[in-house]
């Protein structure tokens, strides 16, 4: 079941009414169930494993719990670790190391697979692990107690808004919503209907939009110039951006009907002026996911410079092969890495004024978008073909139009570049509060705004149901 999807429009409406009608002490079963039935519309063999590792995580932390013994603790701490990342790894990266394993001997790429992969891959599986690992990690840690009914942690493992891709929210933020339902009033019922339609604006129409260019180019880059091919990088960049910014600000409008506030997980990072900051704006609660329970526990047994720079290194290559297995990934988190390295050394000895805003800006779009080349390229043969043709530097920008045009025509491709203004404007009077001296227009400009947006939806929108693009990692 898509989040735009006919299937979706009916039973998010049905769920509402009922748990509006329900009584406080059941409304926590009513979301169970709906999260499993959202869940395993997609398969049923998907939900077996969701309840296996929800069961596990369970068992373990409240073994962890009643442990006495440091030596006892640590066994149930990596028991249930192991778990997750052992079915995370089966699931998700067999098919990745039998072709690597397979090339290598070969002497050539493999597009094998082991049965297993072949079979499916349990959707959003790498966000619930992520949030079971870390509530089997802060029990241990003691910054919490665990949970002792099974039926309510099961709700936080598979609570339906953000069992797909996040965001990989904490038990102990969230469980304290979702066991004590909160009333809806006039003010939340607004924002979560503003927010939700911006972000199927973002989905249905921007990124659906650019993906009519970004797909036929990516599948034979052969065929296309380097011109076109930076260009159609940076409606990637956009594409991405919109999809999953997107899915976030879908769910946060559906969570917040049910009265639960989710974290922040994008706050402008097209904006952002270094690397650095990007990555504190870019997909904050995995970022936040590493620095706590990957770089903190080594960094915080070292002293060592170096080791604290292999480390930020290590952590990136890490994020990579989190959003996928292939290698293409690995060499995007590497790159990542590389150049976060560089100007965290070099912010120590060079402070860049406000004036350099725009220098900061273009830095960062120009190194995201060559970077998420190797995000989206399919095969490592594809992304060398597609760096050989960029710097080769030979651009013509009539050219480039000439060929993306020829795949759907000048209008759609004069209709990406002005979404793609849009939106930045949009970020822009966010990021800068241009319109806060207008206070006069107040909530009226701002409900003609997104009726204007929700019209939009449905003159421009594609309404193919296609899935968002991080439910796939």
């Amino acid at each position: 079941m898509l989040f735009n999807s006919v299937h979706f429009m009916i039973f998010l409406p049905v769920v509402f009414t009922l748990y509006r009608l329900l009584d406080n002490k059941y409304k926590w079963m009513l979301l169970l169930a709906a999260s499993y039935y959202f869940y395993m519309s997609w398969s049923i063999g998907a939900g077996a494993v969701l309840l296996l590792l929800t069961s596990i995580s369970f068992y373990t932390a409240l073994q962890l719990s009643k442990s006495t013994e440091l030596k006892a603790k640590k066994r149930w701490l990596w028991l249930g670790i192991t778990c997750n990342l052992a079915c995370l790894i089966m699931f998700k990266y067999s098919g990745f190391f039998y072709s690597t394993v397979s090339g290598l001997m070969n002497g050539q790429e493999s597009g094998a697979a082991t049965l297993l992969h072949n079979l499916f891959v349990p959707i959003g599986l790498s966000f619930y692990t992520y949030r079971l690992i870390a509530y089997i990690i802060d029990v241990y840690r003691e910054k919490m107690q665990p949970e002792h009914h099974f039926g309510k942690f099961a709700l936080f493992a598979s609570f339906f808004p953000i069992i797909l891709s996040g965001p990989i929210e904490r038990f102990s933020v969230l469980s304290a919503q979702l066991f004590s339902p909160q009333k809806l009033n006039y003010n939340s019922l607004s924002s979560a209907v503003r927010i939700a339609t911006w972000g199927y604006f973002k989905k249905i129409v921007i990124a659906e939009r650019l993906a009519e260019f970004v797909d036929p180019v990516f599948s034979v880059p052969q065929n296309y110039s380097g011109g076109t091919l930076l260009i159609t990088a940076f409606f990637f960049v956009v594409q991405l951006y919109a999809d999953f910014s997107g899915y976030t600000d879908i769910v946060t409008g559906v969570a917040r009907l049910f009265g639960i506030e989710l974290s922040i997980n994008w706050r402008r990072p097209l904006l952002a002026r270094s690397l650095v900051v990007f990555w504190k704006r870019y997909h904050i609660t995995l970022t936040s996911w590493f620095h706590d329970y990957v770089y903190m526990p080594f960094v915080s047994n070292s002293r060592s410079y170096a080791f604290w720079v292999l480390n930020i290194f290590v952590v990136f290559l890490i994020s990579g092969l989190w959003h996928g297995a292939n290698v293409t990934f690995i060499v995007w988190g590497a790159m990542h890495g590389f150049v976060y390295v560089i100007e965290v050394l070099l912010n120590k000895k060079i402070r860049f004024s406000k004036p350099f805003f725009i220098v900061g800006w273009l830095y960062v779009i120009a190194f995201h978008t060559l970077s998420l080349i190797a995000f989206r390229a399919n095969t490592t043969a594809a992304l060398g073909l597609i760096y050989k043709k960029i710097f080769g530097f030979n651009y013509s920008l009539s050219q480039a139009i000439h060929e993306l045009s020829g795949i759907h025509s000048f209008f759609p491709l004069a209709l990406s570049g002005a979404l793609i203004v849009f939106l930045f404007l949009k970020e822009l009077n966010e990021e800068f509060l241009f319109s806060a001296g207008y206070k006069r227009l107040g909530s009226f400009a701002r409900a003609v705004f997104y009726v204007i947006v929700f019209v939009l939806i449905f003159v421009l929108g594609k309404f193919n149901a296609n899935e968002f693009i991080y439910s796939h990692f």
